[in-house]
């Protein structure tokens, strides 16, 4: 338990101090916000913020992950190194996609194709490789039956479970970066659900299937390859973001840009798949899916209406446009979120408490 809490105080530290510095690096090159005309009037003020924030909670929580381990002696694991791989890729993805925006002068970013192709390479390999690397109880760190507390149903097979993963990933992804309109929404969004993820990794752990004889509940166990180490890497994650947290609030220093919002998205999906709570991350992250699906709402009224039924999406514009202060909606946003963290948990519990 200890790499735990060496992980998030170690990511803590890290973005505390390390942001700041990334910020005189990004201002100094002139790498700031570009801020749409036709959003809110009052975000104009944005402008020119250092963005690729992103960069800091990242680097930050591979560092506290490895450094994690080297203290505490333990050995990283296929789960862990995965899920990591797939944070890192996505937020390269976003990076090129911030650095097209700003150095490029290109206010759209990579060209949709191409961000899309490279969402699908990053996708891929993840959900390919989570389905090798079988332990001696022949565990992979993903499964290919869907799942909510745990596994559940039918097998589907690796190949609908790849498009399974890729649909997951990719609306995360999406759903973090909508998220990302104001300042410190997306950030303490995530913490929350990753304080959730470090939380389950333990239980999973404690209740785990290996322990055999040891559990409380035979009848009730996770077969989740490493759900310890899963943990540590939440722990790092809410570390790290927590730290990045200090200086993205209001009024926001520096932008995670895409190069954050695709990074956490994809980690969040990973996360889901490799402790076999696909079905439970809609709930967890309950906040992402809100914002998403009120952007599918205002886009499909407005194609088969003419009509917009949002004042502006994604959902926290609206509310902006309301009269409500930035401050306001983020904080009640995250009131929001963390609703959604406590009854995803609640439902984590009782499914497992259900099966005594």
């Amino acid at each position: 338990m200890k790499q735990i809490l060496f992980a998030g105080v170690i990511g803590l530290f890290l973005t505390l101090i390390g942001t700041p510095l990334l910020i005189k690096l990004l201002a100094r090159k002139g790498y700031g916000q570009y801020i749409r005309d036709d959003g809110p009037r009052e975000h104009a003020s944005k402008r020119g913020t250092p963005t690729m924030g992103g960069i800091a909670f990242i680097l930050a929580t591979v560092a506290a992950y490895f450094l994690s381990k080297v203290i505490t002696g333990y050995t990283p694991t296929y789960s862990g190194l995965l899920v990591l791989g797939l944070m890192v890729g996505m937020g390269m993805v976003g990076f090129l996609d911030d650095y097209i925006k700003i150095v490029k002068r290109r206010s759209l970013g990579l060209r949709a194709k191409a961000k899309m192709a490279g969402q699908l390479i990053v996708g891929i390999a993840f959900a390919v490789l989570s389905l090798q690397f079988a332990d001696a109880r022949g565990q992979t760190p993903a499964s290919t039956k869907l799942s909510f507390i745990t596994d559940f149903g039918w097998t589907i097979g690796p190949v609908l479970f790849v498009v399974w993963a890729l649909f997951m990933i990719l609306a995360m992804s999406n759903g973090v970066n909508l998220t990302d309109g104001l300042d410190g929404l997306a950030t303490g969004a995530s913490v929350l659900v990753f304080g959730a993820y470090t939380f389950i990794g333990v239980w999973q752990f404690q209740e785990s299937c290996a322990n055999g004889e040891t559990l409380t509940n035979p009848n009730a166990c996770f077969e989740v390859r490493d759900p310890l180490d899963l943990a540590v890497v939440s722990s790092a994650l809410m570390g790290a973001c927590l730290g990045f947290l200090w200086w993205n609030t209001s009024p926001a220093k520096i932008f995670m840009g895409d190069t954050g919002s695709l990074a956490l998205g994809g980690v969040l999906a990973g996360l889901a798949i490799c402790s076999r709570t696909e079905l439970l991350l809609a709930i967890l992250g309950g906040l992402f899916v809100l914002i998403t699906m009120s952007v599918v709402i205002q886009v499909g009224s407005f194609k088969l209406t003419g009509k917009r039924v949002f004042r502006m999406a994604p959902l926290q514009h609206h509310f902006e446009l309301k009269g409500w202060s930035e401050v306001l909606v983020v904080v009640r946003f995250w009131i929001i979120q963390g609703i959604c963290v406590i009854v995803g948990l609640g439902l984590f519990y009782a499914g497992w408490a259900a099966e005594k």
